[in-house]
């Protein structure tokens, strides 16, 4: 669990590529927005990440991660409500990425999903580097240094989260045995409510391991989580010994799909910087307005007097996320009888863009111009950040016999 012992914890990160476009909100950052009250949340800007592909030029990272930081605030995330930071000044990442390369052996790597889909799109670049083929364990070191309980991402992110969980395990399997593990187990039960709890979780993990019953396993987990007396370290155990392993030094992070909302940019096709189809969060409303009158429509439509298919158009997609419900049911019914031209179906579309638009750029400026509230917001992201990963390194070097004499 969490080291929060109660409030579960979820951490997520950005490359920081420029200025944020509204397939980013709808993407993630409307969902992160949702979960900053619920959930003990750690967002992070991945300057290091960058560099696994933009290594070659890297002036435009420190502006890209404040412009970055300007979006997030402004959609809505509150420094108060969860922690934000910059990758880079949180050093504890990278040693445990090092530390985590030394067990991870080499057919995850090449194994991983992205790693050739990456390079054959890419092929401008030369990526044939042990930073670009090792991402992932950072990225693994990134989510894991927290030890969240889940990690947001859509569904095209699924594999990265995989990988982390395997990683864990493995590190857990070799690093997570001690010498009376058992018994230091059976002794901590005791901390979940007495010998009653005890049984039940006794009978939780024999229904887990020898039937594989997950119910009886997520069970098993809030009983755990909910013994508020319970040390962390004998929590860990425990949950270590409940599936099979030893003590669970890193946290397995759980999935937790979001709804990945399908954006679409300008020209029909997904939104994004590489296809020049975006329309920024900040951005002018009168360039948003232009960049909505002129985007493609279903092709379909030749003439206004020609009916149409919504499901068909690209501007649809955005009515369903901009729309209420009597909207749609308007250009629904207007677009298949041709009743009104695909002009008249932009303009509520327009205006409500842009009103969310304006609605960013006002939020924004008081950070615009004021670098020194930015500075406050990341130095007191990055302390929080460097205490709680601070923690569990002392554990990982433990573990791992790093620890002076």
């Amino acid at each position: 669990m969490s080291g929060t012992g109660h409030q579960r914890r979820a951490v997520s990160g950005m490359r920081p590529t420029g200025a944020l476009h509204l397939g980013n909100y709808h993407g993630a950052l409307a969902n992160w927005v949702a979960m900053q009250r619920d959930y003990d949340c750690f967002y992070f800007i991945a300057d290091w990440h960058a560099l696994t592909t933009g290594y070659e030029d890297t002036g435009s990272i420190a502006a890209h991660t404040r412009e970055v930081l300007i979006d997030w605030l402004a959609a809505g995330l509150d420094p108060a409500a969860c922690t934000l930071f910059v990758q880079s000044r949180v050093p504890e990442h990278a040693e445990l990425h090092l530390l985590l390369s030394m067990i991870t052996p080499l057919g995850w790597l090449e194994r991983v999903p992205t790693y050739k889909d990456q390079i054959e799109q890419l092929k401008d670049r030369d990526l044939g580097t042990y930073g670009f083929l090792g991402y992932p364990v950072l990225q693994s070191a990134d989510i894991l240094i927290y030890r969240p309980d889940c990690v947001p991402v859509g569904e095209d992110q699924v594999a990265h989260v995989e990988i982390t969980r395997e990683i864990a395990r493995r590190f857990n399997g070799i690093y997570g045995r001690e010498p009376d593990f058992e018994a230091r187990c059976r002794t901590a039960a005791a901390g979940l409510g007495g010998a009653d709890g005890a049984a039940r979780y006794a009978a939780l993990r024999r229904a887990w391991q020898e039937q594989g019953d997950a119910a009886a396993l997520a069970e098993a987990r809030q009983l755990i989580g909910a013994a508020t007396g319970l040390a962390a370290l004998d929590r860990e155990r425990l949950l270590g010994f409940l599936t099979g392993g030893g003590r669970a030094i890193l946290t397995e992070p759980a999935v937790l799909l979001t709804r990945a909302a399908r954006v679409p940019g300008t020209d029909g096709r997904k939104m994004s910087k590489s296809y020049g189809n975006t329309i920024g969060m900040r951005e002018d409303p009168a360039s948003v307005a232009k960049k909505l009158r002129t985007m493609q429509t279903d092709p379909a439509r030749v003439r206004r007097t020609d009916p149409g298919d919504p499901d068909k158009c690209p501007v649809w997609d955005l009515h369903k996320l901009y729309s209420d419900e009597s909207t749609r049911q308007w250009v629904q019914s207007g677009c298949r009888s041709a009743g009104i031209g695909c002009l008249d179906c932009k303009k509520p579309l327009t205006e409500a863009v842009v009103a969310q638009v304006e609605g960013f750029r006002a939020r924004a400026r008081e950070f615009e111009r004021d670098d020194a509230v930015l500075q406050a917001i990341i130095s007191a992201g990055c302390a929080r950040a460097r205490s709680v990963a601070g923690a569990t390194l002392a554990e990982v070097r433990q573990a791992m016999g790093l620890v002076a004499p």
